[in-house]
């Protein structure tokens, strides 16, 4: 990894969860950090001994105001993840994906701090074809999809407006060390744990799902090289660019960590999308982002 972040005061909303912890990891070497986590779904544990943590929610405006008091750099990885949970309580799931994004980047206007945000590849809905650019048409079939959208329009209307330093990252499928399961970003997660009891690990639907699963080490690596980039006010996809079916995967998973174990079907989860691959040739060109991790590679590494 060449990019690198040095000298900065930096907060990471979520710095206690999956990606955020990861993202604190490369950056306390070189630089002041905080992380401000409420730690609902984070674990403290996954905090750097080095970074200053602050706990509180990010929808509260005082605790916002005070974690972003000095700051400069901002990685906004604080969220409510879970689809399920923003169809079944969309009012909050807006309230921490959009509102506390927005009043996030009021703060880093007054402060002149640029703003890296998490978005994801969730803003696309059922892609047309494949693979799926940046430009593509932006059907979200969830409200976190379409929070998530609303929170990637709002960096760039802020970097038009305003002339805040903002680059949105649309995720597509991470996985790696400290990922809980739910949803596809943790089908790998759900797959070990059925195959480490005996199994069956099931697949749901045809299994022939498409998904581009992209290591946490190459994610942190996009943020950094967004954190220095020229290319601000921009969103660009963080993939892999290849597609894996979820039978290739759950067969990977099964010969790796319990042999015998079976593979079972059942059936197709509502509102599932069939395909979704990542076009990353702007992030190459935009940013340097190369992923290094290969599947199997990051596969091994993780279940061991």
């Amino acid at each position: 990894m060449t990019a690198t972040v040095t000298d900065r005061t930096v907060l990471v909303t979520g710095g206690a969860g999956f990606i955020g912890s990861h993202i604190a990891d490369a950056l306390v070497p070189d630089n002041d950090v905080r992380i401000l986590d409420s730690f609902a779904g984070g674990n403290r544990e996954h905090c750097p001994d080095e970074a200053t943590v602050i706990e509180g929610d990010v929808r509260e405006e005082a605790t916002l105001s005070r974690a972003m008091d000095g700051v400069d750099l901002v990685f906004h990885e604080a969220a409510i993840v879970s689809v399920a949970q923003s169809v079944e309580d969309p009012a909050t799931s807006h309230a921490v994906n959009v509102d506390a994004t927005l009043a996030l980047l009021e703060e880093a206007r007054r402060r002149d701090a640029r703003v890296v945000f998490a978005s994801s590849a969730a803003i696309y809905g059922a892609p047309e074809t494949l693979p799926v650019a940046e430009t593509a048409r932006k059907t979200p079939e969830s409200p976190y999809g379409l929070e998530k959208l609303s929170a990637d329009h709002y960096c760039r209307l802020y970097a038009d407006l305003y002339d805040l330093p903002t680059v949105a990252l649309r995720y597509f499928n991470v996985y790696g060390p400290r990922q809980s399961g739910g949803d596809y970003a943790g089908v790998i997660t759900a797959f070990a744990e059925q195959a480490r009891t005996g199994g069956p690990l099931t697949v749901h639907g045809t299994g022939e799902q498409t998904r581009d699963f992209v290591n946490v080490a190459d994610v942190v690596q996009a943020n950094l090289r967004a954190a220095t980039t020229d290319a601000t006010g921009e969103a660009f996809n963080v993939g892999t660019g290849r597609g894996t079916t979820i039978s290739e995967l759950a067969t990977v998973v099964r010969d790796r960590v319990a042999p015998d174990a079976d593979i079972t079907r059942a059936e197709p989860r509502a509102g599932d999308i069939q395909d979704s691959v990542a076009a990353i040739g702007k992030a190459r060109t935009r940013l340097g982002y190369e992923p290094s991790v290969a599947l199997e590679d990051g596969l091994a590494a993780y279940l061991g």
